[in-house]
C-alpha cells in the first residue's frame, strides 16, 4: 500500500491574496526539517500539503514526529492512497486500518468529498465505510460523540485517502 503524509494548515488559509507566500515558507520549512530523513515529493492543494516518500525505506514515524513541531501546521497524519472507487476503498480500508482498529473499542467515520463527481456523497460514504469496518471488526461499536478512533476518508481530485486520527501539530503561522 502506498502511504503519504497529509499536513493540514490552519491560519495561513485565512491570509487572502498573500496565502501563497505563507505556503511557500511552510513548504520550505518542511523540506528543511525532513531532508535528513530521505527524499520526498511535496505538493499542495486545498489547504493540504502532501509529502510522498520517494522510496520505501523512509521512517514515516520519524517524519511525523518532525512535522508536528513545524509552526504553521495544525494537523499531520499518515494516510493510505487509494484509487477513487468504492471497490478499491472497500478492499483496502480494513487492511490498512487493521492495526489501529483491532485494539480500539469505538470509532466513527468522517467523509470529506471535495470531488463532487464521486458517486457517493459524504453521508453515504461514511455509512458504507462504517458498516464495512463493523463487519471487519465486530468488537467495535460506533460512537459519533466521543470515539476512541476517528477514521477519515477524503475523496480528492486525483485519489482517495484514508487515515485514522490526526496528530495535533504546532499550529500558528510559519516563520
Amino acid at each position: 500500500m502506498k502511504e503519504v503524509i497529509l499536513a493540514k494548515y490552519g491560519e495561513i488559509a485565512l491570509k487572502g491574496l498573500n496565502k501563497h507566500v505563507f505556503e511557500a515558507i511552510l513548504i520550505k520549512n518542511i523540506k528543511y526539517r525532513i531532508n535528513p530523513i530521505g527524499e520526498f515529493n511535496i505538493s499542495h492543494a486545498q489547504s493540504t500539503i502532501y509529502i510522498e516518500p520517494k522510496n520505501n525505506y523512509v521512517d514515516i514515524d520519524d517524519v511525523l514526529d518532525r512535522m508536528k513541531k513545524i509552526f504553521g501546521l495544525s494537523k499531520v497524519c499518515k494516510a493510505c492512497v487509494i484509487e477513487k472507487s468504492w471497490d478499491k476503498i472497500a478492499e483496502t480500508a480494513p487492511h490498512y486500518l487493521e492495526e489501529t482498529l483491532s485494539v480500539a473499542k469505538s470509532f466513527k467515520v468522517v467523509a470529506k468529498r471535495s470531488d463532487k463527481k464521486f458517486l457517493m456523497n459524504s453521508p453515504q460514504l461514511s455509512s458504507a465505510l462504517g458498516g464495512l469496518l463493523l463487519e471487519s471488526f465486530p468488537h467495535l461499536r460506533v460512537d459519533v460523540h466521543n470515539p476512541e478512533i476517528t477514521v477519515t476518508i477524503e475523496i480528492r481530485e486525483q485519489n482517495a485517502f484514508i487515515h485514522a486520527d490526526n496528530i495535533i501539530a504546532a499550529g500558528g503561522m510559519p516563520w
